[in-house]
């Protein structure tokens, strides 16, 4: 193929998705790469914080999902949660949510092409991928958490904090809360999102290499919920889940989404930065300003980065990782902003 393009993003999960809808509304001739069929499934914990859900409503699309209220946290017989103040958000299947942004995509007129992208060449004015014929004047990688771009382009930074990953499954049992709970056993955090009148989702956070059953025993009030029978997926897992980036921005390659860098999951804003980043992406494309792009997505992701990297960086201490809830359940109004100022 050949003609030069607008935009080349390389891929197609809702981070490079959403990042079309906004070239496309800006008027740039843009195409997606991407291998996989959709939807493409992954651990994730499929809960929208309202500013994802009025993210993905700017975009023009009503996502179908179940009400989620707020956020509780749990450790024992402690609890503390907090309503959202700002709109509801939503449980929703990755694979439901993928699928929406993909149909949107194609109902736009952008070509998804099947194609795997793993190196690229640039120049001044344009980057090539090499042996498809392809150049666009920007190229926004949007390959995941492990992206090979940001690897081959030598943006990938190592880190030396221990590896957490990510393990989830779903149960069909009743939602019983319309919160999104994080209980905190001794060596994981578990996340029960609801995900329709009878379906649940259970993401793990961990240090620890077990398996999601393994793990689940750390918490028996939340085991005892959700029976073995009733699981209803496999285990996906994911990780290590820290991933960082030397810059967003490398000539006219510009990162997005999880390739763009990730603290962790732990305040579950994965969706929510990746849309914010591929509108700020976009904007700057279209101002002709591509190098306030590193700026305006370290302003925009620098609230959650610092608190998942306080809340990470207590949970791997064990003196402070048992007073996390505690100390919540005594300034729940600490919590409730805490949670607002990132929903």
């Amino acid at each position: 193929m050949s003609g030069g393009h607008d935009l080349l993003i390389v891929g197609g999960g809702p981070a490079g998705l959403a990042t079309a809808l906004h070239a496309v509304r800006a008027g740039l001739d843009t195409l997606v790469a991407e291998p996989r069929r959709t939807p493409v499934d992954k651990a994730c914990g499929e809960g929208l914080m309202p500013g994802a859900v009025r993210a993905l409503g700017t975009l023009g699309l009503e996502v179908p999902g179940h009400p989620i209220t707020g956020i509780r946290y749990i450790q024992g017989h402690r609890q503390v949660q907090a309503a959202f103040r700002h709109g509801w958000g939503l449980g929703v299947r990755r694979t439901t949510l993928h699928t929406a942004l993909h149909q949107a995509v194609v109902d736009a007129g952008v070509p998804v092409l099947p194609l795997r992208v793993r190196d690229v060449r640039q120049d001044g004015t344009s980057v090539t991928v090499p042996g498809t014929g392809l150049r666009a004047r920007w190229l926004v990688a949007a390959d995941g958490l492990h992206s090979p771009l940001r690897r081959s382009l030598g943006l990938e930074v190592k880190t030396r904090a221990a590896p957490r990953y990510g393990l989830r499954r779903h149960y069909a049992v009743p939602p019983w809360s319309p919160y999104v709970e994080v209980h905190w056993g001794p060596y994981a955090e578990a996340y029960v999102t609801p995900l329709g009148p009878a379906l649940v989702g259970v993401a793990l956070l961990t240090t620890r290499r077990a398996p999601f059953s393994t793990q689940l025993e750390s918490f028996p009030e939340l085991a005892a919920r959700l029976p073995a029978e009733r699981a209803v997926t496999a285990v996906r897992g994911a990780g290590p889940l820290r991933q960082r980036a030397r810059t967003r921005t490398h000539g006219r390659v510009l990162l997005v989404g999880d390739a763009a860098g990730y603290t962790d999951a732990l305040t579950g804003e994965g969706i929510s930065l990746a849309l914010t980043g591929a509108e700020a992406l976009v904007a700057n494309v279209r101002r002709g300003t591509p190098d306030r792009y590193e700026a305006d997505w370290c302003r925009a992701t620098r609230p959650h980065r610092l608190l998942t990297d306080l809340l990470v960086r207590a949970r791997q201490q064990p003196a402070l990782a048992s007073r996390i809830v505690p100390t919540a359940t005594r300034l729940p109004r600490v919590f409730a902003a805490a949670v607002n100022a990132l929903s």
